[in-house]
């Protein structure tokens, strides 16, 4: 049966001479993998082009509950991305977003939350102008909300510590040695509450927005079981500075 979904590209893996298996996060079946015949062949319908990191989709797809590779009918990039492929800044933002969602979206079921805050976040990024070098950072805070590790607010206010390991804001040093400190736990506050409107009004010095970044993937693989290590934020911190 066909069915029509939103995508975004997520990984590409070579498939004999022509071919790929692309996997892609759909907003109707979630985490899919679909095996895309000729597209490295001049006058492929559907090029290797169109399936860059974090391009969105429109699909026509074929779907069986077997957890099998998928097919696709039809695929447009729709919107196209007018900037995040041609700007060096959005685009390493792009590549580093990319690998940690592939190591941290996994359901293979349909999560249409999850899903519209990829999609609307890609697309607010593609046609920002100013704003963007703690992009990465909000992004991820925000991204905990759907994966279920947010961290608890109660008592950010009044709060030195920021424990990883539990989630939670603290008024003492945690007992263990994943925690956010002073001055940073207040660097953190700031991100949680920030919205992508107001981004461009958070200015962090390079030093204090590689250290966030660390903690952050930290984060994650504290909450997040084989999410392991991110190669690509090198690159995007070398870009940033």
């Amino acid at each position: 049966m066909l069915h029509k979904t939103r995508g975004i590209v997520f990984k590409v893996t070579d498939y004999g001479e022509s071919s790929v298996i692309v996997q892609i996060f759909t907003e109707k079946f979630g985490l899919q993998s679909y095996i895309i015949n000729g597209v490295k062949k001049p006058k492929a319908k559907i090029g290797r082009n169109m399936l860059q990191p974090l391009h969105l989709l429109d699909l026509v797809v074929y779907h069986k509950n077997t957890g099998n590779v998928q097919r696709i009918a039809e695929l447009k990039n729709s919107p196209v991305l007018q900037t995040i492929p041609y700007n060096v800044i959005k685009s390493s933002i792009a590549i580093f977003l990319n690998e940690v969602l592939y190591k941290a979206v996994r359901q293979q079921s349909a999560d249409e939350n999850l899903f519209g805050f990829i999609f609307n976040a890609i697309e607010w990024m593609d046609h920002q102008t100013t704003g963007l070098a703690n992009f990465h950072l909000l992004f991820l805070v925000r991204l905990t909300r759907y994966l279920g590790f947010y961290p608890d607010s109660y008592l950010m206010a009044e709060a030195d510590y920021f424990d990883m390991k539990n989630g939670i804001f603290s008024r003492y040093k945690p007992e263990n040695a994943l925690y956010l400190s002073p001055p940073h736990t207040q660097n953190f506050k700031d991100l949680l509450n920030c919205t992508f409107d107001n981004l461009a009004l958070i200015k962090f010095s390079n030093e204090e927005r590689r250290y966030l970044l660390t903690k952050l993937l930290e984060y994650y693989a504290l909450h997040i079981d084989g999410f392991g290590h991110i190669h690509s934020h090198e690159i995007l911190e070398e870009v940033l500075s």
